[in-house]
């Protein structure tokens, strides 16, 4: 018998090893999470509720931005959130009854509390019912998830701000806000204050232009988008420096802003009602005791695996590992590092978790979404790819003129051979489309023989175009 601990079992990576470790033979089972009411960062304060309160902010901009409609409507923000607990408190007991349902498992127990290690493998645990104990597993499988990043910024202690989870739960805004921190979060979230709840907007960006893992045009394109369609500031190249609270209550953020090619800058002050701080996050492992496992996270200190360097038995996966803090890699994650665990107790070989880049963020508040599948015009590249690329303006098709959603582009990488080697899209249903291109990528499909005729007239009309485009550049 197989004792296997894992610790964060309500989130999505912990959830989905559980699963797997259950179905295992010969595996006693301990479920350790702490949450409150529990459900994972992805149903309670992630992806699940942001979409909720983005879809509102959607449907009005769209109303304000099509001159056939008379009179902007109003979103009630009260009614937004309400709606939104309703569903995230359906989803979370969903989650939380897959958890129970497997405690209810002879070898599966479920302990509500807290773990960290003693030593290096053991494993104390608070729980909350008072029967706390030290259990010595055979593996532990660590799936905290994350936490806010709060950046080492001077004068960041005396201020108050907003994480994205203050925005997903607050029915009143102030007038004016400061955002720090434009990717994945920021992206989102960005417009929703703006068009939602009214208010100006200034974000900060550290760079030429947003979402680095993009080619430049798509960066560029979202600049255009946030400032002409949200009305949103966007200071690139600018860099925080200090911040101070205002007499009045607001912030005062000091910055630097590159003004020359040479790297030359000046500094500047914005004030706002409000600080936003969507910063990104770190991965949770405060008071999990990793120092007492003989555990040191750093660069590279848990392998493909998901088997922590310093300690051969135990598996990091999600956020936790601080790799790729996407939803469904963390499910993915969990799944290998289940077979892994298994596969290291019968003393076989361990199967890297290896993964094609699919992405979707709901820029332009879902209206005009970026996804992204397998490799960018840069990374063919970089790695010296012989390829073509092509790519299109949604404009270039009219039903996305006549969906009065003209904005945006796409991207075909494609290999030499005609193999399908990636897909990015920024435009209206990109996010829908992604499946698709997940499936042409990952299958190798021949774009020379991919079906050149979706229904007309249909937003997949420009991955025809793309293909056709294709084609006649490997001809």
């Amino acid at each position: 018998m197989v004792h296997v601990a894992v610790v964060g079992a309500y989130g999505s990576a912990g959830v989905a090893a559980a699963g797997d470790l259950a179905d295992g033979e010969d595996v006693e089972l301990t479920l350790i999470d702490d949450g409150e009411p529990g459900g994972g960062l992805c149903i309670l304060r992630g992806c699940m509720p942001s979409k909720e309160v983005l879809s509102a902010g959607a449907h009005r901009y769209q109303a304000r931005a099509d001159h056939r409609l008379i009179g902007v409507p109003e979103v009630d923000l009260e009614s937004v959130v309400a709606t939104k607990d309703e569903h995230v408190h359906s989803f979370a007991e969903h989650r939380r009854a897959s958890v129970h349902d497997l405690a209810e498992r002879e070898s599966v127990e479920f302990v509500h509390g807290t773990a960290r290690f003693v030593d290096d493998r053991a494993l104390a645990i608070d729980a909350t019912d008072g029967d706390d104990r030290t259990i010595e597993p055979d593996y532990v499988v660590v799936a905290t998830g994350s936490t806010v990043n709060v950046p080492d910024l001077p004068g960041i202690e005396s201020v108050d701000y907003a994480t994205s989870a203050d925005v997903l739960d607050a029915t009143t805004f102030p007038d004016s806000g400061v955002v720090m921190g434009f990717g994945y979060v920021g992206l989102e979230l960005a417009p929703y204050l703006s068009e939602a709840a009214g208010m100006d907007v200034t974000v900060i960006e550290h760079d030429e232009r947003p979402l680095d893992e993009a080619d430049p045009e798509f960066g560029e394109e979202i600049l255009d988008l946030y400032r002409e369609e949200y009305g949103i500031e966007i200071l690139t190249e600018t860099t925080e420096r200090s911040v101070e609270p205002t007499d009045d209550g607001g912030v005062r953020l000091a910055v630097e802003r590159r003004i020359d090619a040479d790297g030359e800058g000046r500094t500047e002050t914005v004030e706002a009602d409000e600080l936003f701080l969507f910063t990104g996050r770190r991965p949770n492992l405060d008071g999990l005791g990793l120092a007492d496992a003989g555990i040191a996270p750093g660069e590279n200190w848990v392998a493909d695996t998901m088997q922590c360097r310093d300690n051969d038995r135990v598996f990091v996966v999600g956020d936790a590992n601080g790799k790729e803090p996407i939803l469904h890699v963390a499910k993915e994650q969990g799944f290998q590092a289940a077979a892994n665990v298994l596969a290291h107790a019968r003393g076989e070989s361990m199967t890297p978790y290896e993964n094609v880049r699919h992405h979707v963020i709901f820029t332009g508040l879902g209206v005009y979404p970026y996804a992204a599948v397998g490799c960018s015009k840069a990374t063919a590249e970089s790695q010296e790819i012989d390829h073509v690329a092509v790519t299109r303006a949604a404009s270039d098709d009219g039903v996305f003129k006549t969906k009065d959603v003209p904005e945006g582009l796409a991207t075909l990488v494609v290999g030499a051979d005609g193999t399908v080697l990636g897909y990015q899209g920024l435009h209206y249903h990109a996010d829908v489309m992604a499946k698709t291109m997940q499936v042409v990528v990952e299958l190798g499909l021949d774009v020379r023989e991919l079906p050149d005729r979706a229904f007309h007239p249909t937003t997949p009309e420009i991955l025809d175009g793309l293909f056709r485009d294709a084609v006649a550049a490997l001809e």
